[in-house]
């Protein structure tokens, strides 16, 4: 899990992360060795094979942060920073240096947190339906490639007991489901909320005028000499005879990736579609001003000779509620799960007792 904004998770993301608590640690501690390091989940991507970690083990596990009585390790803390930095998986556990502590300090909040919502959960009574528990049992054993892997991996990390396992699965569940009841759920947005707020905020949903462009590029530089101008002047007009020829997308598309002088050249000319402000200002004063299918004349642009086509256009409009909906949901409710666990955060830590160590 990258260091971001905590937005709602759906449920198969949260399964997702309930691996990435329990996960291949074996590994890790190639960057641990001189660093100070722990989590609560798995993404089981061992960097060894069980044959070459049968004749190794894990340091033994050494205290980090005691949370109301419960004592977490940097085992747990190298797992979340695994999680969020997991290009270390790809690197032996090597994180950068410089962003070990911005990365150790959000795991370690991180997996606090999650043991302040664990003791939370079993305060409430919730608990999870044993079907639930042998299904994620399963889904996290079908991981590995081979039972030796998974055995390897039980021998090394669970102390060769699969019962160890299920409750580290069990407990990741439980916090999954409290943070589903504290947060996901109350984050929700109806379709009537959703609509006011499209309502209310028409600015946010206006797209401005835009064109789909393709162009081709004559450069002759930031300070051309007069000769240099004058011959790319030469080879534009040359250019721009051949667009004029071209018919559609097609083959004015060939002609810039053949002639063009720019980067755009490998995607033949092709800009996407672009609003003002987006734009060369020469370039905007005249697309803007032409009709789909055709070609401009040549356009000085400063440092070389544009050639542009438009495909199509479109006039400003107020985007349809229904176009913007779910990425609206999506949105808003994001930034509703992330105030909810923030308070959430700050709820649970009151009257309780956090010692880092």
């Amino acid at each position: 899990m990258e260091v971001r904004k905590y937005r709602g998770l759906s449920l198969p993301v949260r399964i997702k992360e309930m691996k990435a608590r329990i996960g291949w640690l074996f590994f890790g501690f190639a960057f641990a060795a001189n660093a100070q390091v722990a989590s609560h989940a798995p993404t089981a991507q061992p960097a060894a094979t069980p044959a070459a970690a049968s004749t190794q083990t894990l340091p033994k596990p050494r205290p980090i942060v005691r949370v109301n009585g419960v004592v977490l390790t940097d085992h747990d803390l190298l797992r979340e920073m695994m999680n969020i930095f997991p290009y270390a998986r790809q690197h032996g556990g090597t994180i950068p240096k410089e962003k070990e502590p911005e990365i150790r300090r959000t795991a370690l909040k991180k997996i606090e947190f999650e043991e302040l919502a664990y003791q939370a959960a079993k305060r409430r009574g919730m608990a999870v339906a044993p079907q639930k528990l042998n299904k994620a049992m399963k889904d996290f054993q079908s991981q590995f490639e081979s039972d030796a892997e998974y055995q390897q991996f039980l021998k090394l990390e669970q102390n060769g007991s699969e019962a160890e396992l299920r409750k580290k699965v069990q407990r990741s569940l439980l916090i999954d489901q409290y943070l589903v009841a504290e947060v996901d759920r109350k984050a929700r947005y109806t379709d009537a909320e959703l609509r006011e707020y499209y309502q209310k905020n028409p600015e946010h949903f206006r797209k401005p005028d835009s064109v789909w462009l393709q162009t081709i590029t004559i450069a002759y530089g930031q300070t051309p000499a007069p000769a240099e101008k004058e011959a790319a002047r030469k080879k534009a007009e040359d250019a721009l005879q051949q667009a004029k020829a071209t018919k559609d997308y097609e083959t004015f598309g060939m002609l810039a990736e053949k002639i063009s002088m720019d980067d755009w050249r490998v995607m033949m000319g092709d800009h996407k579609w672009l609003h003002r402000g987006r734009m060369p200002e020469a370039v905007e004063k005249v697309v803007f001003r032409m009709q789909a299918g055709q070609v401009s004349d040549i356009i000085d642009t400063d440092d070389s000779f544009c050639i542009a086509r438009v495909n199509e256009r479109e006039d400003a409009h107020l985007v349809k509620f229904e176009e913007v909906k779910d990425r609206l949901k999506k949105d808003l409710e994001g930034d509703r799960a992330a105030e909810l666990r923030a308070a959430l955060d700050k709820r649970l830590r009151t009257g309780a007792k956090v010692e880092e160590l």
